[in-house]
């Protein structure tokens, strides 16, 4: 069963996020809001859409405002990914 691990949602991010710097998003980031780490509703729309493709998952765009840190997200869609296996 695939899992979204943080290595790749930070992977994702920075490719969303046009960030190729490899120091960014580094150290405890888990309970961080997504909008303190940089990252806009405009950006996390583009997040959630890789993530959909990489890992051939629907997730509705109502979802991104219910993942303010990168936890939930995980959380998220992992719990998604689960219920799809």
């Amino acid at each position: 069963m695939p899992e979204l691990t943080l290595a790749d949602l930070t992977r994702i991010l920075r490719a969303a996020g046009g960030e190729d710097d490899p120091e960014t998003l580094q150290g405890d980031i888990l309970d961080v809001r997504f909008t303190d780490l940089g990252y806009d509703s405009l950006a996390m729309l583009e997040t959630v859409s890789r993530i959909e493709r990489e890992f051939d998952l629907s997730l509705p765009d109502d979802l991104v405002p219910e993942m303010p840190t990168p936890r939930i997200a995980l959380d998220t869609i992992n719990s998604r990914l689960r219920a799809t296996a």
